[in-house]
């Protein structure tokens, strides 16, 4: 039976604000460079009303990473085994190219954590994403072995396309400074880049 009383509209909105200045902090500053200071000024509340509705950064940051996480694996998910291989996997690439452009603190918090040695959620990677990745690599193994897509590794094909998109969002500052784009118009160019690359890549020989 859960007892905890809902929070009250106010609770919900220092909540919110807390968390939305805590994910700009962490993406910039990663865990370890993090303070609550930094989290509280950002936020507009004091320490003490953060500490309130979270009893630790490490709290905060967990919250962030669990929520993340969820979103994360929602376009993995989403590849069907019934349909077309190479739309099916064509489409998992542009929705993870869609989260770069529309998640870059969340896609950089997630960088920072893994490269720290992923101390907060490595159970989560070793448990729940790997059984999505595993199953979902055993989706395009089949396909390959049928010959619907081109003999490949199904887990550094996954990589790959984790490296090819979350890219833009996790060196967005070299990105920009090389390209010099107008907005956010080099993730369309890229877009057209990954169609080719990887239609290209999955077409059997």
């Amino acid at each position: 039976m859960n007892t905890e009383k809902p929070r009250t509209r106010i609770q919900e909105k220092n909540r919110a604000a807390i968390l939305e200045a805590a994910l700009n902090v962490f993406s910039q500053a990663g865990f370890r460079g993090a303070t609550l200071d930094q989290i509280a000024r950002a936020s507009g509340l004091s320490k003490p009303n953060v500490l309130y509705y979270f009893r630790s950064k490490e709290a905060i940051h967990n919250t962030l990473l669990a929520e993340l996480l969820d979103n994360w694996l929602d376009p993995l998910r989403a590849l069907d085994a019934n349909g077309d291989p190479i739309e099916e996997i064509m489409s998992y690439v542009l929705r993870k190219l869609e989260m770069a452009r529309s998640m870059p603190r969340e896609s950089r918090l997630f960088a920072n954590e893994i490269v720290q040695g992923a101390p907060r959620i490595l159970s989560e990677i070793s448990g729940a994403l790997k059984d999505l990745v595993d199953e979902k690599a055993a989706v395009i193994r089949g396909w390959s072995e049928a010959g619907k897509v081109a003999r490949l590794d199904p887990y550094h094909l996954i990589f790959s396309i984790w490296a090819t998109t979350q890219h833009y969002a996790d060196f967005d500052v070299q990105v920009r400074a090389i390209l010099k784009p107008e907005g956010d118009a080099h993730f369309d160019d890229a877009a057209v880049f990954l169609k080719h690359l990887y239609c290209a890549a999955l077409k059997p020989g």
